[in-house]
C-alpha cells in the first residue's frame, strides 16, 4: 500500500520512545535504550557492509538513521563489539526470540474500520482465547471465520487475546513472552493480527489485548544485557521485578508507556487488560500504572475511539479504578477473582488454597452487594486482613467469570468445570456471571461446556529451563494436594488443550450453547438484567436452608427482574416472600430445551406468583435457574 504521508507527518506520529521509525520508503531511524553499552552498531543482514554504528544520545540512548532499509529488512544489534542480540523494542521476529529483528511499516496494512469508535466498558460480553489453541491452525487468521459464530451464535461483543507478544518456540500461554512489541511469529505476525483484528471490527466486536508489564520470560530475554530494565529491590514470582522506580526507571517506564499506546495506535486495540498488576512495584510519586492509563487515554481521544484499562489484581484495592480525581489510579477496570473464587467454592466444595478464605452462600450474596468479599476482614489464605471496600464503585468497574485460563490451567490437570460439576450447575455459574450487574466473561469453550482441558504448556529450547518448570508445577500444586503433572513441555498436552471441533458437539453441549445464547439474549433486550449503570437497584436474599439466592434487578426505567439461583445438590423447597410483586417466568434451566435428558426434574419453575400480600412456597429440584419478569409494570417496587 502506497503512503500518502509526509516524511514530517511519519516521524510526528511515530516517533517511538525506542525503536526503529520509519522515515521514508528506505530510510529509517534505529534507536536503542543501552546505558551498559560501551558501543553500539546495527548490522543489516544480507549487506556486505560492517555494522553501522550508532551515535551515542543523552540517557543512554543510541541513535542512528540509515537509507536502503525498507520494511521486511532483517537486523540485529551489536554490543560492545562483540555481543550479538534482537532488538528489545523489536516490531517483528521472525526467526524466534533468538533471531534476528525486523522492520515493520506501521502504515503498511489497509484499515477499513474508520467507523469503529470502540465500545463503552459497560456493552463488553466478553470471550477469553488463546490463540494457539482456539482453532486446529493455531492462527490470527484462523480465528476469523469463528467471529460470525461467536457474534450471532454466542452474543458476546468483544474478544481478549491471551498474550501475544513473542514467546519461545511455537507454544506457550504467551506470559513467556520477552519481545512486547512483536506479534508472536507462530501466530502470523504483525500482519496477521492486524486482519484480525480489522475483521473483528468490521464484525462489530471490540479486541482486548492481555499485555504482560510484571515480568519477562526466562529465555529470549536479553533486556539486561542493554540496561537496568531490570531490579532486585523487589521480587516477583518470576524473579527480579521490572524496574519502574529505580535509577534508570525512566527509560523503562517509556518503553513501557509507549508499548501501551502502540497497541491502541498501531494495531486499533479496543482495551488492555495488565496481567498481575500486584507484582508491579513502583513507589514513584506518579505510579505506572496511572501514567500509563493517562496515555492510553489521551491516545484514544485523538484518535476518537474507545480504549480501556482493566487490570488483573490480587490487592482488593479500590486505588486502582478510582478516579484520579480522588486519588486512584484511574484505570477502567478490574477481574475480580473474589467473586469466581466465592461461587467455585461454593459449588465444588474445593476449600485449599486461595479458596480457604470461602465456601458459603454469604460469600456469594456479599460478591454480589459489595462486589468483593473480601474488604479489610482477616483473610485465613493470607494469614492477614486484606482489602478494601467497593461497595461504592459501580459494579461495570468489575470483570466477572466463573473460569479463565488461570483458574482452569492452573489446575494440575487444567480441568474445566464441565468435568467437575454437573450440567445444572454450570447453568447457574453462568446464570450469576452472565446476568450479572458486571461485565461478564466467558473462557474459550465455556459457551458449551467444552471437556477437554486447558493445561500449561511450554516450547523453551533450554532442557535445564524446562526441567525448572516441571519442578516449579510441582511444587505449586503442592498447596491443593495435587500431584500429578502433565509435562508442560510435551507437545501432547498442548495438543490435548485444543477446542473441540464445533461440528462435535455433544447432545448435552448443544442444550449448554442453548442455555447461554438465552441469557446472553435476555441480557441485550433487558435493561433490568443488563450492566449495573448508575440508579440501578439491585437487592439479594439468602435461604441457606435451601442454599438459595433470590437477586431482585431493576433498571430506572424498565421493569423488574428477580434471579432464583439454586446452590443445592438434593430437591428440596424454597418459600419466598420478597420482593412485594407479581412475577411471571422468563427462562428455566428445567426447560428440555436446556435440560440434560437423562436428568429428572420433577419441579418445574413455576409460570407466575404473586408475591403482593402473601408468602410463596415451591418445591426445588437441584441446581435451578429461573428468572422471571415483573407483571405490573408500573410498580416501583
Amino acid at each position: 500500500m502506497t503512503n500518502t504521508r509526509t516524511t514530517e507527518q511519519k516521524v510526528t506520529t511515530h516517533a517511538y520512545d525506542s525503536g526503529v521509525t520509519i522515515v521514508d520508503d528506505s530510510t529509517a531511524s534505529f534507536k536503542v535504550w543501552a546505558p551498559r553499552a560501551q558501543s553500539v552498531a546495527v548490522n543489516i543482514l544480507d549487506r556486505t557492509e560492517s555494522p553501522l554504528s550508532l551515535t551515542s544520545q543523552p540517557f543512554g540512548y543510541w541513535q542512528t538513521t540509515i537509507e536502503n532499509v525498507p520494511p521486511g529488512t532483517r537486523y540485529h544489534y551489536l554490543l560492545n563489539d562483540e555481543t550479538v542480540r534482537p532488538d528489545p523494542v523489536s516490531r517483528f521476529q521472525p526467526e524466534g526470540v533468538h533471531g534476528p529483528s525486523e522492520i515493520v511499516n506501521p502504515y503498511a496494512f489497509p484499515w477499513t474500520d474508520q467507523q469503529w469508535k470502540g465500545l463503552p466498558l459497560q456493552d463488553l460480553i466478553i470471550y477469553e482465547l488463546h490463540p494457539g489453541t482456539f482453532t486446529k491452525a493455531g492462527t490470527f487468521d484462523a480465528i476469523i471465520p469463528f467471529l460470525l459464530y461467536l457474534r450471532d451464535e454466542v452474543g458476546i461483543t468483544a474478544i481478549e487475546l491471551m498474550p501475544i507478544a513473542q514467546f519461545p518456540g511455537v507454544r506457550n500461554w504467551g506470559y513467556d513472552g520477552t519481545y512486547l512489541f512483536a506479534p508472536q511469529n507462530s501466530y502470523g505476525g504483525p500482519a496477521g493480527l492486524h486482519r484480525l483484528i480489522n475483521a473483528c471490527h468490521e464484525a462489530g466486536l471490540a479486541v482486548i489485548l492481555d499485555v504482560v508489564y510484571n515480568h519477562l520470560g526466562p529465555e529470549g530475554n536479553y533486556w539486561g544485557e542493554f540496561g537496568p530494565f531490570f531490579t532486585d529491590q523487589y521480587r516477583t514470582p518470576w524473579g527480579s521485578a521490572v524496574n519502574y522506580d529505580g535509577p534508570y526507571s525512566d527509560a523503562v517506564r517509556n518503553t513501557i508507556i509507549d508499548n501501551a499506546v502502540y497497541w491502541i495506535r498501531d494495531y486499533h486495540i479496543d482495551a488492555l487488560r495488565l496481567d498481575a498488576i500486584h507484582s508491579i512495584f513502583d513507589f514513584s510519586a506518579k505510579h505506572i500504572l496511572e501514567e500509563l492509563t493517562t496515555a492510553v487515554h489521551i491516545e484514544a481521544a485523538r484518535t476518537g475511539r474507545a480504549a480501556h484499562i482493566i487490570a488483573e489484581s490480587d490487592l482488593n484495592d479500590t486505588r486502582i479504578i478510582t478516579p484520579t480525581s480522588k486519588g486512584g489510579y484511574g484505570l477502567d477496570g478490574q477481574w475480580n477473582d473474589d467473586f469466581h473464587h466465592a461461587l467455585h467454592s461454593l459449588v465444588t466444595g474445593e476449600r485449599r488454597g486461595y479458596y480457604s478464605d470461602f465456601g458459603s452462600l454469604d460469600h456469594v450474596a456479599t460478591g454480589f452487594k459489595k462486589h468483593f468479599v473480601l474488604s479489610g476482614q482477616y483473610s485465613q489464605h493470607r494469614h492477614r486482613r486484606h482489602g478494601n471496600s467497593a461497595a461504592h464503585l459501580p459494579a461495570t468497574s468489575f470483570v466477572v467469570f466463573a473460569q479463565n485460563h488461570d483458574q482452569i490451567g492452573n489446575r494440575a490437570q487444567g480441568d474445566r468445570l464441565s468435568t467437575l460439576i454437573p450440567h445444572s450447575a454450570q447453568q447457574v455459574l453462568m446464570t450469576s456471571i452472565l446476568l450479572s450487574p458486571f461485565i461478564p466473561m466467558l473462557f474459550m469453550g465455556e459457551e458449551y461446556g467444552e471437556h477437554m482441558p486447558f493445561q500449561y504448556f511450554i516450547d523453551h529450547g533450554d532442557e535445564q529451563l524446562i526441567e525448572a518448570v516441571r519442578k516449579g508445577r510441582l511444587a505449586e500444586f503442592k498447596k491443593f494436594g495435587w500431584k500429578e503433572v502433565p509435562d508442560p513441555y510435551d507437545v501432547k498436552t498442548f495438543e490435548a488443550s485444543r477446542l473441540t471441533p464445533l461440528d462435535e458437539q455433544t447432545d448435552l453441549q448443544h442444550r449448554m450453547a442453548a442455555w447461554v445464547t438465552q441469557l446472553i439474549t435476555l441480557r441485550k433486550q433487558h435493561l433490568s438484567l443488563g450492566p449495573g449503570v448508575k440508579g440501578h437497584q439491585l437487592r439479594v436474599w439468602t435461604n441457606k436452608k435451601s442454599n438459595t439466592l433470590t437477586i431482585y434487578r431493576k433498571h430506572p426505567t424498565a421493569p423488574a427482574m428477580l434471579l432464583v439461583l439454586g446452590f443445592n445438590d438434593k430437591p428440596t423447597s424454597l418459600t419466598l416472600q420478597q420482593p412485594k410483586n407479581r412475577w411471571s417466568l422468563l427462562l428455566d434451566n428445567g426447560a428440555q430445551a436446556y435440560a440434560s435428558p437423562d436428568h429428572d426434574r420433577p419441579s418445574p419453575a413455576p409460570t407466575n406468583f404473586d408475591l403482593t400480600e402473601q408468602k410463596y412456597k415451591t418445591s426445588l429440584p437441584v441446581f435451578p435457574a429461573w428468572i422471571y419478569r415483573q407483571e405490573n409494570v408500573n410498580s416501583t417496587s
